[in-house]
């Protein structure tokens, strides 16, 4: 029996007011705990990774250190800091890959002149090293395709890849490019290029990237076997002088011979009407 006097009332109300303070006094004393521990944590973090913070840019390698630097001086007024473009001015180059920075630069269509309907080959401002470098560096922001290294070409001399490039240049490349590979006109000012100076670097990349009014040869559209095959017959027959007939009148199909065709018979027909007269 719990005694009902005065002394043990108050004894009792004392103690049911003291739990309710205990347990507050505890749930602030594990907030003010944590709270110091993340403070701590963050301060640490803060002391011995500074740089993870403060560092937008990724590591480059040597060479793209060094194509950042020629970027820098000749590319950036018109693709903008990290190649991130320029509006009205030039694309954003992240995704483009190295190959489409090798094919641009090498045949010297960027930097552009101008602004026009198409880039026109020309001669460029950067060696092949410096060509490489820039490539990487494009390459190591955003990333994209690459021309595989080695040989591009599906074996020296070996007439059945050569047949069989040919073939296929018959179907996807000679609407454009012509038969002969001497390129045509096409839309808006636009046209397909002569292929006669194209390196086999060249040809790789831009099947691979598709620059301007091309399209684009994906592995799965065109395998890298393929498309070595198409270099072979581009590089082994079509630049190579096979006319056992005679002269090709520059290969561009039957309008020159039906074009030489008519003036000499015009001109031949004229003689002899000239002839007949003469004669009667």
């Amino acid at each position: 029996m719990t005694s009902d006097t005065p002394g043990g009332l108050m004894a009792r109300l004392r103690r049911r007011r003291s739990q309710p303070r205990g347990r507050v006094r505890r749930r602030l004393g594990t907030v003010v705990r944590l709270t110091l521990a993340l403070t701590l944590a963050g301060g640490v973090y803060a002391v011995f990774a500074p740089g993870l913070s403060a560092d937008d840019t990724p590591q480059l390698s040597t060479a793209a250190e060094e194509g950042k630097a020629l970027f820098d001086q000749s590319c950036i007024s018109c693709h903008g800091r990290n190649a991130q473009g320029v509006p009205d001015r030039g694309p954003s180059l992240i995704g483009v890959g190295a190959a489409a920075v090798e094919f641009q630069v090498s045949t010297g269509r960027m930097p552009m002149a101008r602004q026009e309907a198409q880039a026109p080959r020309k001669p460029s401002m950067f060696n092949d090293d410096q060509t490489r470098q820039l490539a990487q560096y494009v390459q190591e922001l955003g990333g994209g395709p690459q021309v595989p290294e080695g040989s591009l070409r599906a074996g020296e001399g070996d007439e059945e890849a050569i047949a069989r490039g040919g073939n296929l240049f018959r179907i996807n490349c000679s609407s454009c490019h012509a038969f002969s590979g001497g390129g045509g006109a096409l839309s808006s000012g636009k046209y397909a290029p002569d292929l006669s100076k194209a390196t086999d670097r060249q040809l790789y990349a831009a099947m691979l990237t598709g620059p301007q009014n091309m399209p684009v040869f994906g592995d799965n559209q065109l395998t890298p076997d393929q498309k070595k095959e198409i270099i072979s017959y581009v590089q082994e027959a079509l630049k190579q002088d096979r006319d056992p007939g005679g002269w090709g009148l520059g290969r561009f199909g039957p309008v020159t011979e039906g074009v030489a065709i008519f003036l000499v018979g015009i001109v031949a027909l004229v003689f002899a009407a000239l002839w007949i007269a003469g004669k009667s």
